[in-house]
Formats: C-alpha cells, structure tokens, sequence
C-alpha cells in the first residue's frame, strides 16, 4: 500500500508539471485525427450527430409504433418520445465507447512518446481523455438544446457537472490498465473492441433498466455504463437528485475506487516494461 500512494504521488507530479502540455497536446490530437479533411475536426461531431438524425428519422418519422418511454418516478409516470430517451442516454455513450475503444490502445497508438521522447507515460492517457471529452461537452450541448426545447430547462441539469467530470476520470483510471495490457497483447486490443457492442445492449441506452426484472434491475446496478447513462438521464429528463438512489451511487462509487487502485496497480507493475515490449 505505501508504494501505491507514493507511486500516485509521482502520477500527480507528473500532471502537475505537464498541465500546458497536456492541453496542447489534447488539441494536438484532436487535429491529428482528422488531419487532411475539409471539415478537420468538426468530423468528430458530425459523425455521432448524423447517427442521431438516423435515431430520430427511425423512430420518429418511420417507425411511429416505436410509441412513448414511461419512466416511474416517485410514484409519478414521466413520458418521453423514443427519440429523446435514447438521445440522452446516446450521447454519453459515444463518450464512454470511445473512451473504451481508444484508451486501450492508446500507448501502442502514441508509442512514440515512449519510445522516443522522455514523456510521462500516464500523461498520455489524460490528454488523449480530454481530447474527446471536448467532443463530449459540444454534444452534450446540442443534447441541452434539444432537450431545452422538447422537455424545459431544470435545476436538476446542474448535475451533469458531478457525472461529466466523474465518467472522465473512471475512464482514465480504466485506461491506465487496458491501455498499458494492450501494449503487451493485441489480443486484449482486439477483446476489448469485440466485447463493445455487447456492452451497449447491456447497458441501459435504449431501454428503461429500472423496468427489468428481478434480479436483472438489481444486476444492472454494477455496470457502470448504466449508471452514467441513469445519470444523464437524471440530469435532464427524470429531474432526479443523484444521490437519491443511494444503492446505484454506493455500487459505483465503490467500483470507482476498484478501478483506481487497479489502474495504479497495473500500471506501476508494467510501466518499466513497456518500451521493451514497443
């Protein structure tokens, strides 16, 4: 235990003399993606906002049946169209997917600054973080807007500032351990992306998971993908507190602290073996 806490303490050295760094370098990456096209990085927001016009066309304009989502809360029935109901649960999705996705492989993807240049590796995971968290709150945003506009503004939307940051550093406390097993084994890279679209339709995205059954309601509390979606959702359409459902919050946050101490543990036992292994 003491040589986790000073290894995390030499983690937050190594933020705290790269902050400037790691804002232009999560810039930097987002340039870099989409260098060479018209639209640069505007393509990070056109590509999620036209796969939410084909939500909304599917289940507005051509599958009308699709009907209404009854959400029960506090005894009180809330009733959204399809559309809305899956917006607010899509948009962190395609944050959490991403991050995922891409913080797997990010030390092989950038191995550059190991290999190469004297550069903290953990850094890389946080710029890389913040380079689609910028995405996220630009989404997040045009999601404001239209809920604003469909369902009315709250004090309850206020809480997005406690799961935005959250869902940011879960993700980059997952990262420091997939990211650096990925560098040892594109096997893990590959598992991961495969898993990927299972874990959407076991998350709570297109569907009421406090409606499952027992014992899958109950079950749903340990994915933390439903939660930040339950959160969203919460934030702008269930006018909920976050701390209401005190099981849901207790689950996570104790997963949270799982994720964390696995991330340092991971990454202070492969950290010294990775340039090799690149």
């Amino acid at each position: 235990m003491e040589a986790m806490i000073i290894f995390l303490g030499e983690i937050i050295k190594e933020h705290k003399g790269f902050g400037k760094q790691i804002f232009k370098l999560a810039k930097t990456e987002l340039i870099k993606t989409y260098k060479g096209s018209a639209l640069g990085p505007l393509w990070a927001v056109v590509k999620p906002s036209f796969q939410l016009f084909v939500y909304w066309f599917a289940f507005s304009v051509g599958i009308k049946k699709a009907g209404e989502v009854v959400v029960a809360i506090n005894g009180t029935e809330l009733h959204f169209t399809r559309f809305l109901f899956m917006l607010v649960g899509l948009v962190p999705w395609f944050y959490i997917s991403e991050s995922i996705n891409q913080g797997s492989k990010v030390i092989r993807t950038h191995k550059q600054f190991v290999t190469k240049v004297n550069f903290p590796v953990s850094t890389i995971m946080t710029y890389t973080a913040l380079s689609r968290l910028f995405i996220h709150i630009i989404l997040s945003f045009i999601m404001y807007v239209i809920v604003f506009f469909a369902w009315g503004p709250s004090w309850y939307n206020l809480q997005v500032f406690f799961y935005m940051p959250i869902m940011f550093l879960f993700f980059v406390f997952l990262s420091w351990s997939t990211a650096p097993m990925s560098a040892f084994s594109p096997d893990f890279e590959n598992a991961v992306s495969s898993f990927m679209t299972g874990v959407f339709w076991l998350s709570g995205i297109i569907y009421n998971s406090y409606d499952l059954p027992q014992p899958l309601d109950t079950i749903m509390l340990f994915n933390p993908v439903n939660f930040f979606v339950n959160g969203y959702r919460n934030c702008f359409l269930y006018n909920r507190p976050f701390f209401e459902y005190k099981t849901e919050l207790v689950i996570f946050l104790a997963e949270f602290v799982v994720v964390f101490f696995l991330g340092v543990f991971n990454y202070n036992r492969l950290r010294k073996k990775i340039p090799d292994v690149l």
